[in-house]
């Protein structure tokens, strides 16, 4: 009897918002190398083309802040719409960039089956007031693989980090925990988080490597901002079985040879 030969896993890459447009080419040939040897799933964020279709995305009224101290982005059936224009047209980008490279690339939204979400949080702080507020986000409870049909060498999918929740509604979710999700759901070895910094910093100094619970203690006691949620993503990944998680703004293969960038690791 023949064995059917199994494709390795997959790598995921996690691109940000803010610095995807800043990816030259040489980084995207770097990507399709090495996506002709492991299948591709490519998660982005949207904070920058989301603040260039409209100003009233930069304005501080845009960002909540929940009782908590956990910041999101105010999320209505509008906004929605607004995310799903410009992950269209920066679809259309990545997907041609892969392509020219050899590597057959599909889009795929979060909430068509992919990313399930729970119910979120309703209390607010406005005008130096908590009130209840219908915020379309909410946190990741399941991914469901199957979309994901083509998982083999020369493929890639690229996800818009869209969920759908119990009532049936499409719901903004954090695309680093989104990647970390579908990672584990994956059954990927290796989550890249790719920002505008080259690595992480505890006073001031770079790490190159780092173990999770360390990089949890800095997360609750140090970090800030958009690298408290990378840390936190990071933690997930490794929960759900990720050998190992990268942050930098390098190639992907400098970032995996840990050449630059971050490494986490369970131990």
């Amino acid at each position: 009897m023949t064995e059917t030969p199994t494709s390795p896993p997959p790598t995921v890459v996690k691109l940000g918002g803010s610095c995807l447009a800043d990816l030259a080419g040489g980084w995207w040939d770097d990507l399709a190398e090495h996506g002709r040897e492991r299948p591709l799933v490519l998660v982005h964020g949207w904070s920058k083309p989301l603040k260039q279709l409209s100003p009233r995305y930069s304005e501080p009224s845009a960002i909540l802040r929940d009782r908590y101290g956990n910041q999101s982005r105010w999320t209505t059936p509008e906004v929605i719409e607004d995310i799903k224009t410009v992950s269209a047209e920066l679809g259309r980008d990545v997907l041609g960039r892969l392509e020219r490279r050899g590597i057959a690339a599909d889009r795929l939204l979060g909430s068509d089956g992919l990313v399930s979400a729970g119910a979120g949080e309703r209390w607010w702080w406005k005008d130096k007031q908590l009130v209840e507020l219908e915020n379309l986000v909410g946190p990741i409870t399941g991914v469901d693989p199957a979309p994901l049909t083509k998982l083999e060498p020369g493929r890639a999918y690229l996800v818009t980090p869209l969920a759908r929740n119990a009532a049936g509604q499409e719901v903004n979710t954090d695309a680093d925990r989104a990647a970390a999700a579908i990672a584990g759901a994956t059954g990927a070895t290796d989550l890249i988080l790719v920002t505008d910094v080259a690595h992480l910093l505890i006073d001031g100094e770079p790490v190159r490597e780092i173990t999770a619970r360390a990089a949890a203690e800095f997360r609750d006691k140090g970090a800030t901002g958009g690298m408290r949620k990378k840390l936190r993503a990071a933690g997930e990944a490794l929960d759900r079985g990720v050998e190992r998680v990268v942050i930098g703004s390098a190639p992907v293969t400098d970032l995996l040879a840990a050449r630059t960038g971050t490494v986490i690791t369970r131990t």
